[in-house]
Order: C-alpha cells, then structure tokens, then sequence
C-alpha cells in the first residue's frame, strides 16, 4: 500500500519558529501541541507565527497550543457599527481610555458575570499577560462610566497584526463601545490584521469573517513587517474620541 506523502506548503515572510512546528501541522480542532512555558520568548514567537495558548485543564501543566482553522478576522473595510451604538459613542456615555487599567481590564475578562469559573484566563496566563504589557507588547482598551471600570478588551500587538484576546463588560454596551474605538484606533495607526481566533454571535454582527488559516498566515506574514505602533507606551493613558463618527 502506497503511503501518502503530504508536502507542507511554505509561507514567504515568516521566520522559522524557536518552539513549534508548522501551524499548518496542527490536528483538525487546531490543536499544535502541549508543553512550554507562558515566558515572553514563548508568547512572541507564538504570536508571530498564527499561534496561541489555550488551556485546557486550567493552571496545572502542561499548557494547550492553538492554530485553528478557519480563523476569525475584522476587516477595516467590512466592520459595521450600528446606529444605536454610534449614538451611544456620540453621547459619551462612557469615558475611553488607553491602557490606563491593563490589569482591570484582564481580570474583568476573569470573573466579569458568566465568566467565574469558566474562564480559560487561568491565574498564570493572566501573569504572562500582564508581564507582556509592561514589556510593550499587550494593550488595554478601557470604558468608564463614573470613575468605575464598566467594560474593555485587551490584546496583543506585534507590527501590523493586533490579536484582540477577550473583552468583558460590567455595563451593557461597555465592551462594544471599547470594541469601537479599538478598531478605529488601529485603523488610524496602520494596522492591516485584527485576529480574533474565533468567530461569535457578537463579532459576526460586527462584520467579522472567517478565513482559512492558510490564507490568514499570509496575512500575518505580511502584517508581522509593518512599522506600526500602537501609540500609547506601556502603562502610559491616553483618552480618544470616536473615530468612526
């Protein structure tokens, strides 16, 4: 019997990776493998080449590495605010600031309602995110209502791509709002590739698509070497009006 032989495809512009195999390798749920650490070193060179961590069985060892296929995007050009949300933004309701509360902002993802106890923000991821923050490399976008901490989202950026991670609310429209004016932001600044991994009701109202995971590393090719920043430096804030109005 003749045994196939599968030749994995190359993608042009991206490293080789210091600790894993090829995306493209992983098994049918988008699984790459176990093991590693949550380092810096290890959450950059993930990044940089279509993965992220996962955990499956919580904080106890060892941790879970993904690359799904087909994986979530927001395009620029398809992301669609609604007329309620865009007179919500306008009447300034809440307060948008910029990584003023990095922290508030991860641990609200942890334990907002719906969220304790099913969280995958396990104690040790929400460490390796903090500490990639202060190393310039995670970002918070936050909403206030009052001088409280009412919603946000957070993520990670390397050149063009952002990696939007998870976002939590405590007052409705708080996240969605924050949601905003992170994608304006980024539009403003040059980012080509906002990763969302996976597609939700929510996203999908907004325009967010699916695409091969193929077709989204040539993408993270290509954003991984633009000269962008973000804006705002690590622990610094910084306050944006709605840039879509």
């Amino acid at each position: 019997m003749t045994q196939e032989i599968r030749i994995l495809p190359r993608v042009p512009g991206l490293p080789p990776s210091r600790f894993f195999p090829p995306a493209w390798t992983a098994d049918a749920n988008g699984l790459i493998g176990f093991g590693g650490k949550l380092s810096p070193e290890w959450l950059f060179d993930a990044y940089q080449h279509g993965i992220f961590p996962w955990p499956i069985w919580g904080d106890q060892d060892p941790m879970a590495w993904w690359s799904l296929d087909p994986r979530a995007i927001i395009q620029f050009d398809q992301f669609h605010v609604s007329r309620r949300m865009r007179r919500t933004i306008r009447s300034r309701k809440f307060e948008i600031t910029f990584n003023r509360d990095f922290r508030g902002v991860i641990h609200g993802c942890a334990t907002s309602p719906g969220r304790l106890g099913s969280t995958w923000l396990t104690g040790s991821m929400i460490a390796a995110y903090i500490r990639f923050h202060v190393l310039g490399h995670a970002y918070s976008v936050e909403a206030w209502l009052d001088s409280q901490l009412a919603g946000g989202v957070y993520g990670v950026a390397l050149g063009g791509l952002f990696a939007a991670e998870s976002m939590f609310y405590r007052v409705r429209d708080a996240s969605k709002v924050a949601l905003v004016e992170l994608v304006a932001h980024l539009s403003k600044q040059g980012y080509v590739l906002i990763d969302i991994q996976q597609l939700t009701k929510l996203t999908a109202s907004l325009g967010a698509i699916e695409i091969p995971r193929d077709e989204y590393l040539e993408r993270l090719a290509e954003a991984i070497g633009k000269p962008v920043s973000f804006g705002f430096e690590s622990g610094m804030s910084g306050e944006s009006p709605f840039l879509l109005a």
